[in-house]
């Protein structure tokens, strides 16, 4: 769909520099999605596997974030390994919906209640970060918590619509489950891609 070096604004790379690719397609349908024209990947361009390793190497980032939609929803495997070939990093920010390809050096798994996430790829996990919409999202959060790694890293994060309302709950929850960490959008902050 996209693609742009940019700095992640969300969870554990945050205030990292990041090269992005976010691809077409989705069939988790979140309400909220900032990304809705996403949804549909015959509304965007198809690039091979080198163009796409290209566009990072001569970026000269160090790290590759596989965005989307839902990236799962394509197999991943070759991009992983082209991109590595280049000595670049790879993250994933993925719903966990569909079955995991790649090889990941970062696996983010944001979970979403409009189609459940396959438990095997919550399990290997690096980074749990549950989007916060309302009060009932926290019990949805903790129901994965519970699934994934000991070393996973839990990241709570406010829907950007509703984040007036819901970043204070968020706060006092942080504070009584210190398991957790806030994850904000920093890059709307700084009005970057």
């Amino acid at each position: 769909m996209e693609h742009f070096y940019t700095i992640q604004g969300e969870g554990a790379y945050t205030g990292q520099a990041a090269y992005f690719i976010r691809l077409g397609g989705c069939d988790v349908g979140c309400v909220w999605c900032d990304v809705k024209d996403s949804w549909d990947a015959s509304k965007h361009p198809t690039h091979t596997i080198e163009e796409m390793a290209d566009w990072v190497k001569h970026s000269g980032a160090m790290l590759a974030v596989i965005t989307g939609g839902e990236p799962l929803m394509h197999e991943l495997d070759a991009l992983t390994e082209a991109l590595h070939k280049a000595g670049i990093k790879t993250n994933i920010e993925t719903s966990a919906s569909s079955p995991l390809s790649g090889k990941w050096d970062w696996i983010c798994v944001s979970p979403k209640k409009f189609k459940a996430p396959l438990d095997e790829v919550v399990k290997q996990a690096n980074e749990l970060k549950v989007v916060i919409y309302n009060k009932s999202d926290f019990e949805w959060a903790e129901k994965y918590a519970a699934l994934v790694n000991k070393s996973c890293r839990l990241f709570l994060q406010p829907e950007w619509d509703k984040s007036t309302q819901v970043t204070p709950m968020i706060i006092d929850y942080v504070k009584t489950h210190p398991k957790w960490a806030i994850s904000l959008q920093t890059h709307k902050f700084l009005n970057i891609p």
